[in-house]
């Protein structure tokens, strides 16, 4: 029996993901049931979703060593969205990319705890353990009871600094006051605190007593105290590493000339755009254009020169195309643009228009310039590759037939999937 056969017969929703494309590889039938349709992106970016890295690719290193992770998605139930605790784990096959499986834990209701009368701490029994523990602690700790709405117990000298509370303040707080999410973080904690210890902190925004926002991780453990199931929290402030992480990675994903999206970016886009046209079936096309007699530019007025004109091309085209569109710089004196929601005679239309208004600039001290353009409209099941190609092609022969013109490609038949 094949192993998604097998996987079928279960009452418990399993998922199989690419961690590179980020796309539902198979989904059983009680996870089909339970998602309501919703793609990946849909259920771990929902509102009661909660995860430790931005990208599925960044949980392999840990999965390979046979670490233990764990993600929290939102999904539908009779309509409504619920939270999903989902624990990762690696999957191999024969000659084929690796892949994550997906295990969610079915909710039960039946196993919250009682809610308790909310105590003015912790009993003497254990004090002098968490006193010594918060004291000592450089990280700020908050010791949290889920049955209770969240009430915050205790909070330790790192974690009044870090939100500017009081320690009598915030023991009459709850977690949800403290998050921006509001009171939807609640069945969130609800969920995290029946996990088991182990798993990677998970990322939240948490609102300060001046009101600012800062990212954090936290990491909260199960931990029994005088008959009660409180939660242990330990809060990593990662603002600025987001920040930092976010500018990395806006650097590696833009061209340093033109500030425009590079090829990289461009490819990711285009599976975007391809994964939307296997779900909505929604037309797309692109456009690739070339500056004509680049090299003599750069011969006569310099490579200084050359670079003006690359930014002047940039800036015209990001001036002339929708706001849905996307300009990236392809290499070289070529630029591509994705048109998305556009079939072909609409994108040829409107790089006719581009290339009568790049043909039209006039700047003193550099030399006319006009555009050849390739377009080409995606075929059903063609890869990514292939649409590029045809658009080359195109541009090719707009630039054999003398440049400065559109060429649009004919529809071929489609080539295998991406």
């Amino acid at each position: 029996m094949h192993v998604q056969d097998v996987l079928n017969l279960l009452r418990t929703p399993v998922w199989i993901v690419s961690p590179a494309s980020q796309e539902i590889l198979f989904a059983n039938g009680a996870a089909q049931a339970l998602s309501g349709g919703a793609d990946l992106a849909a259920m771990r970016h929902g509102e009661f979703s909660a995860h430790a890295e931005e990208r599925l690719s960044a949980y392999l290193p840990a999965l390979r060593a046979r670490e233990p992770a764990v993600e929290v998605w939102t999904v539908g139930s009779a309509g409504e969205p619920l939270p999903l605790c989902c624990h990762l784990s690696l999957f191999l096959r024969d000659g084929q990319p690796e892949a994550i499986v997906v295990e969610g834990q079915l909710p039960e209701r039946s196993d919250l705890p009682p809610r308790s009368t909310p105590p003015a701490g912790v009993d003497s029994a254990q004090q002098g353990f968490y006193e010594l523990l918060f004291r000592t602690n450089s990280a700020p700790m908050l010791l949290i009871d889920p049955s209770d709405d969240g009430l915050i117990i205790d909070a330790n000298q790192a974690a009044s600094r870090f939100y500017g509370y009081s320690r009598e303040a915030f023991c009459r707080r709850h977690t949800w006051e403290i998050n921006a999410m509001g009171r939807a973080v609640l069945p969130i904690m609800y969920e995290i605190s029946r996990l088991p210890g182990g798993h990677k902190p998970l990322n939240f925004v948490h609102r300060m007593a001046d009101g600012s926002l800062r990212d954090v991780q936290t990491y909260a453990g199960p931990v029994d105290i005088d008959g009660r199931r409180l939660m242990l929290c330990i809060v990593h402030d990662v603002t600025e590493q987001k920040r930092l992480r976010k500018e990395l990675e806006l650097a590696a994903s833009r061209d340093h000339l033109t500030g425009l999206w590079n090829r990289r970016q461009f490819l990711h886009l285009l599976d975007n755009a391809r994964a939307q046209k296997r779900r909505y079936d929604v037309d797309y096309s692109l456009m690739l254009l070339d500056a004509d007699h680049f090299k003599s530019v750069n011969d006569r007025y310099g490579h200084d020169a050359g670079d003006e004109v690359l930014v002047l091309l940039a800036r015209a085209l990001e001036a002339r195309v929708r706001e849905t569109d996307t300009v990236c710089r392809w290499g070289g004196e070529e630029f591509i643009v994705l048109l998305p929601q556009t079939d072909l005679e609409n994108a040829a239309l409107l790089a006719e228009s581009l290339r009568r208004s790049v043909e039209q600039i006039r700047v003193p001290h550099l030399p006319p310039v006009t555009v050849s353009i390739g377009v080409a409209q995606h075929c059903a099941s063609e890869t990514g590759d292939s649409l590029i190609k045809r658009a080359d092609e195109a541009l090719y022969q707009a630039k054999a037939a003398g440049r400065n013109r559109v060429v649009a490609a004919p529809a071929e038949a489609p080539g295998s999937s991406r």
